[in-house]
């Protein structure tokens, strides 16, 4: 059974093109680190990671952040392994109280937008002064969307991709670049 599973991955590796490498990326999260702690230094924010796509780029780009913050996380979720969206989960919200606060959220990638407008709206609700969005990667879909991020590092053409904390079937987040399934 793991050996088709592994058989698998392989596969749908092979069937994907990189579109951005390591170094790359790199230049994006020191760029990104430096437009966000120019901004947000004096202001003491909750950074929170939006489980589970985002924990590879929050985890690359906090100790780009040279200030005092506090974190945490929400898992919110349209996708649940699955390459379209449905209905948004809210798995666990934010444990640390908001009131008043300034909210850096961090997701990997601003697709359709959906998840990240209903989070934005989220933690207004739970009492955030201000909610600021930093992504790693926006994808160009052609068509606009219920929401912007303040900060955004790459763009990404209208492909299902994979890498830097994005997934193709709950697979492959782990790869240290950004890889689109190849157009059949």
């Amino acid at each position: 059974m793991y050996r088709k599973d592994i058989e698998a991955a392989w596969a749908l590796l092979n069937r994907s093109e990189l579109i951005h490498g390591q170094q790359a990326i790199e230049q994006v999260l020191d760029r990104l680190g430096t437009e966000i702690t120019d901004t947000l230094a004096d202001t003491l924010p909750v950074v929170l990671c939006v489980m589970g796509g985002a924990v590879v780029f929050a985890g690359q780009l906090l100790p780009r952040l040279v200030f005092p913050l506090e974190f945490d996380y929400l898992h919110a979720t349209r996708y649940r392994d699955e390459t379209r969206g449905g209905e948004i989960e809210w798995a666990m919200l934010p444990r640390k109280s908001l009131e008043g606060r300034v909210v850096l959220l961090l997701d990997d990638i601003l697709d359709e937008g959906h998840t990240l407008a209903a989070a934005k709206a989220k933690l207004l609700e739970l009492g955030a002064a201000e909610v600021r969005i930093a992504v790693l990667a926006e994808k160009d879909i052609g068509q606009a969307k219920p929401i912007q991020a303040d900060y955004t590092g790459l763009t990404l053409p209208n492909r299902y991709v994979l890498g830097m904390g994005m997934d193709a079937y709950g697979l492959w987040r782990n790869l240290p670049g950004i890889y689109a399934l190849k157009e059949e």
